[in-house]
């Protein structure tokens, strides 16, 4: 059996988090031409977008259940192959109802992959005995990026959607293969026992602490651009400006996340990243001018960029429950603050506005500070 201390198992985990990241990010430049090809307005559009939602969530549960008996390895590749054989079906669906169903279906391989890698990165970490799981969560990142910029590149020349997709997907087909032979053929986390633990103890905070996590990066693409707009700090044209250094630094936050989490701690990452964080929405919503503004955006990127790492290395060290279960239920509840976050932020803002909804996220992330201690053994 494969160990779970070495660079082959590391590589195999990289290459998991990147086909995700890569997987998601080649169907967001595809969305204006299914716009176009149903001929839907955005209220029909953003239902169909949802589909996609709730095949995550609905195969995030079932990955927990399968992953605590078969382990992960199967569904790391299920998950990466689907995700690379559904792209091409998405630019071709012809109808709503098509097109919904096969969002549901690579919703539902974007959910497996992204809780079974997490439960293989864990085994991995925790088998080296040294922080991996920032470097882990970088790739997600980077692969985002690399995925969006592909296609973006693509279409630039002029290939059709589908072409552009089966190209994308053969890049996913080609990471999947280097990695399916150095992924763990039987982890530790396949396990006799209860195939379904409902959520309970530390890990209910995990979850609490995760789906707050994600909130946050959440707002930060649906709402910060409306936010700095709205202000009168850039013009619409310069909205995305703010993301985009989010983005950047998330990620690098990432890169670096291993060695300072080695250097100072779980408790003091989660302390300093979220107080960071909480400072930088605190910049953001008092800037005077866009440059200051632009600061908030990477103070809150550098902040929030390792809270999940750590979380999830809570998971990974909790008793209350099996550590798959207790993975797949973090990366549940994250995804879960992602999809029904950002609506709620649209129904405070209606009712009070969009800064005062803000100053909410910042008091949010303060519960993450508070909870440090009781998450963290040092």
């Amino acid at each position: 059996m494969t160990s779970a201390d070495r660079p082959a198992t590391r590589l195999a985990t990289r290459l998991s988090f990147l086909v995700a990241g890569f997987g998601i990010a080649c169907w967001a430049p595809l969305v204006p031409f299914a716009k176009q090809r149903l001929a839907v307005d955005d209220a029909v559009l953003g239902l169909l977008l949802l589909s996609l939602g709730i095949g995550s969530v609905l195969a995030m549960i079932a990955t927990g259940m399968l992953s605590a008996r078969h382990g992960t390895k199967p569904i790391i590749i299920a998950g990466g192959i689907g995700l690379a054989l559904i792209l091409p079906l998405l630019v071709v669906a012809g109808t709503p109802v098509t097109l919904a169903l096969t969002l549901l279906a690579f919703g539902a391989a974007l959910g497996s992959i992204d809780v079974a890698m997490n439960i293989h990165a864990v085994e991995v970490e925790r088998a080296a005995g040294q922080p991996l799981m920032s470097g882990f969560h970088a790739l997600f990142s980077i692969g985002g990026f690399a995925g969006s910029a592909v296609m973006t590149a693509l279409l630039s020349f002029h290939l059709g959607p589908l072409a552009c997709a089966l190209i994308c997907s053969v890049l996913m087909l080609i990471a999947m293969a280097l990695a399916w032979p150095r992924l763990l053929l039987r982890s530790a986390q396949a396990q006799e026992g209860p195939l379904f633990v409902l959520p309970h103890g530390i890990v209910l905070l995990l979850a609490l602490l995760a789906a707050i996590t994600f909130l946050i990066e959440g707002a930060m693409l649906d709402w910060g651009a409306l936010l700095v707009i709205g202000s009168g700090l850039v013009s619409e044209a310069q909205g995305g400006i703010g993301y985009i250094v989010f983005s950047i630094a998330m990620t690098v936050g990432r890169l670096g996340g291993d060695a300072v989490v080695a250097r100072v701690g779980d408790r003091a990452t989660l302390v300093g990243g979220s107080l960071l964080a909480v400072a930088g929405l605190a910049v953001l919503l008092l800037a005077p001018s866009a440059t200051v503004a632009i600061a908030g955006f990477l103070l809150i990127g550098l902040g929030a960029s390792n809270l999940v790492p750590v979380l999830f290395r809570g998971a990974a060290m909790q008793t209350a429950m099996p550590r798959g279960l207790a993975v797949a239920s973090i990366t549940t509840a994250g995804y879960a603050g992602v999809l029904v976050g950002p609506a709620g932020i649209g129904f405070v803002a209606h009712a009070v506005g969009l800064p005062t909804a803000f100053w909410m996220l910042a008091a949010l992330m303060c519960v993450v500070t508070l909870s440090a201690r009781a998450v963290t053994r040092k």
